[in-house]
């Protein structure tokens, strides 16, 4: 679907009654290049016939941060305050952006809620972000912002080592704007958020869209807090030791205790909790069943680790919407997580279902 069919389809969604006059006045074009759109979603099965009957499609909500992503990987032990060898890779991202293109690639529809420049990056990161397969129609254009951008670097193992962030720009993302794409919020199946949102924002959604799951990915040490005050709406929590730490009140967890945290968690509302662990797995805790299920390291090894996480939780969403078990959903996540590993760019362009399910069959059986 282009971007003016969509906005064609978002002008039907609010009345269905609409003319094509009234959709030309709307968007600014002619009456007659209204009709080319229509038909072009009646021929791409969007729209069943000229009644504009809306072939309605079951869809993931994602809502958060998009920005470009700059990964500079060194070939030898880092040396602070030190130039060092190495390359520099340039890729679209921000974490709901990335659970996004990742879902996207797995086969789902998904519509992405956030906030660009309207500046050069933000024009290429929405038409990467629409040729992958995002509904990209619900993003924010600024001019008072330019678009967010992550700047990681990487150790010769491919971790992260340190990295900065300019995510002000998501600031902008409002309950007000939510407001006013609140029929589509609630039209998802389920509803994914990163904390680069304000707790505003995340208490707007987890208050007002109550009959979705809510999936939740908390991004940072220094943002995942923002999250606790709607910890009885979540669904399902995501987030790296140190943030989940963070969340309890705990500066440094190990891995014992982490059954504690979880307790804790459970206890605020959380009905199911995945904690990665970097090379030692992913901790999970739901109804009772805790354990750490074992990272999958790449045939040739981790090229960037950046992405993985983004992967991991794409892969846990796509096992939600197809019902499948909590032993198979974290499986697959980790099998999703193994192919990001596998590829420079935080979002490895080979991410598919059927790469995964490979994967995942390799592996497990």
């Amino acid at each position: 679907m282009t971007r003016r069919e969509q906005q064609v389809m978002d002008l039907i969604r609010r009345n269905p009654l609409i003319s094509q006059k009234e959709i030309a006045e709307e968007l600014g074009i002619s009456r007659s290049a209204v009709a080319g759109h229509v038909m072009g979603l009646v021929a791409k099965g969007f729209l069943k016939g000229r009644a504009y009957v809306i072939n309605e499609e079951p869809f993931v909500a994602v809502v958060g941060g998009a920005n470009i992503d700059i990964s500079a990987a060194s070939t030898s032990e880092l040396t602070i305050r030190d130039s060092n060898p190495g390359s520099i890779n340039v890729s679209f991202g921000g974490v709901a952006r990335n659970i996004a293109e990742n879902l996207a690639r797995l086969g789902n529809n998904c519509s992405l809620i956030a906030a660009v420049g309207n500046d050069q990056y933000g024009d290429i990161l929405l038409r990467q972000s629409e040729d992958a397969g995002i509904d990209m129609q619900h993003v924010l254009r600024l001019d008072a912002a330019p678009t967010a951008t992550y700047v990681s670097v990487l150790d010769p193992s491919g971790d992260v080592f340190v990295a900065v962030n300019d995510m002000a720009i998501v600031e902008h993302i409002k309950p007000e704007l939510l407001y006013k794409r609140e029929n589509m919020l609630r039209e998802a199946q389920a509803i994914i958020v990163d904390t680069n949102l304000e707790p505003e924002s995340l208490l707007y959604i987890a208050g007002t869209c109550d009959d979705q799951p809510l999936f939740v990915d908390t991004v940072s040490v220094a943002k995942a807090p923002r999250i606790l005050a709607c910890l009885d709406r979540v669904h399902t929590l995501k987030a790296t030791r140190l943030e989940a730490g963070a969340l309890r009140g705990v500066a440094t967890p190990d891995n014992k205790g982490l059954p504690e945290i979880a307790a804790w968690l459970h206890e605020q509302g959380v009905a199911r909790i995945f904690i990665t662990l970097g090379k030692d797995g992913v901790f999970y805790s739901q109804d009772g069943e805790q354990g750490i299920e074992t990272t999958m390291i790449p045939d040739q090894g981790v090229v960037n680790a950046s992405g993985a996480g983004d992967a991991f939780l794409a892969g846990v969403v796509h096992a939600w919407v197809n019902d499948w078990s909590h032993q198979k959903t974290i499986r697959f996540g980790v099998s999703a997580a193994c192919v990001a590993l596998s590829h420079e760019a935080t979002i490895n362009p080979a991410m598919s279902a059927n790469l995964v399910n490979k994967i995942y069959k390799g592996n497990y059986g």
